[in-house]
């Protein structure tokens, strides 16, 4: 099966990539390396440095002729939507359309869509299941929820699949610490390199943490079930910033301690997701402890410190 993989450069991207080329598909990777890098795209891929929003992408569609598009790229930044909204609305919204476009123009079976809890907003109750109202809280939320409605319009009005997976919080090897980073990849860095890492409020906000590979995992598993279906991609347990902190302190071995700082505009207090559905419909689960998680994560940071 030939695969397009949009932000296949990425943290979560080239990790799905990597276990496509495992599998034995033919995969074809676009991404403008904003943020992605791509001394992490595999070899066995053809490799376009193209933005999804633009016109280029697709003639990329039109050359590859691919079966399925897994797409990813996107500004993941809160904060950045909160300061440039605008150019967040491009790159998740009319990217969204500008791909659909191209898949319906080139005969593009289906697209696997890497949403975000985001689009929840603050849970009304836990664990979050792909019922509970949405209601997001930053522009990040609002510009992951509307390209779901876009599938599912261009899905009923030309035919082209869809599953769409909203992510918990993803982390693991290749996770950049600075941009978009996320927090293990920040208390990782910051205390291999002897530094004091800042939490945000008082460490109580509880977040679902899940591990990259088992992400990719379920990528793969969507190209071929769970049509038309919105699945969550998460672990179902909720873990304190706090006690995250100090599991990764023993992990790096550090006996540094964290400085609190105020809450972020736009943070929500306690979030972790049901994955109920995607193990029934996807037959995955997460495989991972978060401390074998955790350890693969911190040897892979040591390595390239």
């Amino acid at each position: 099966m030939n695969i397009l993989v949009t932000g296949g450069a990425g943290f979560i991207g080239s990790h799905i990539v990597d276990a496509l080329v495992e599998s034995g598909c033919r995969v074809a990777v676009v991404d403008d390396l904003s943020t992605g890098k791509f001394e992490h795209v595999n070899p066995g891929v053809n490799f376009y440095k193209v933005t999804v929003q633009e016109p280029d992408f697709k003639e990329v569609v039109a050359r590859e002729k691919p079966g399925a598009v897994i797409h990813l790229a996107a500004q993941a930044d809160v904060q950045h939507s909160l300061q440039e909204p605008q150019a967040d609305a491009v790159i998740n919204i009319l990217g969204m359309i500008n791909l659909l476009e191209a898949c319906r123009r080139h005969n593009v079976g289906k697209v696997v869509y890497a949403s975000s809890a985001a689009v929840y907003g603050s849970p009304i109750y836990l664990p979050v299941d792909e019922n509970h109202p949405l209601a997001p809280q930053s522009p990040y939320g609002v510009s992951k929820l509307t390209p779901e409605h876009y599938l599912r319009i261009y899905r009923d009005l030309y035919g082209i699949g869809y599953t769409i997976l909203r992510y918990a919080n993803v982390y693991g090897p290749r996770q950049d610490a600075t941009g978009e980073g996320g927090v293990v990849a920040i208390f990782t860095d910051k205390l291999l390199k002897g530094e004091k890492p800042f939490i945000f409020g008082d460490g109580g906000q509880t977040r679902d943490f899940i591990y990259v590979k088992d992400v990719a995992a379920a990528n793969l598993a969507a190209l071929r079930r769970a049509e038309g279906i919105t699945l969550n991609v998460s672990t179902g347990c909720g873990l304190s910033v706090n006690r995250l902190f100090t599991m990764i302190k023993k992990a790096t071995g550090s006996g540094l301690e964290p400085v609190y700082r105020p809450p972020r505009p736009g943070d929500i207090s306690h979030s972790y997701l049901s994955n109920e559905k995607a193990r029934g419909l996807l037959g995955w689960a997460p495989r991972r402890s978060l401390e074998e998680g955790l350890s693969e994560t911190v040897e892979f940071y040591k390595g390239n410190s």
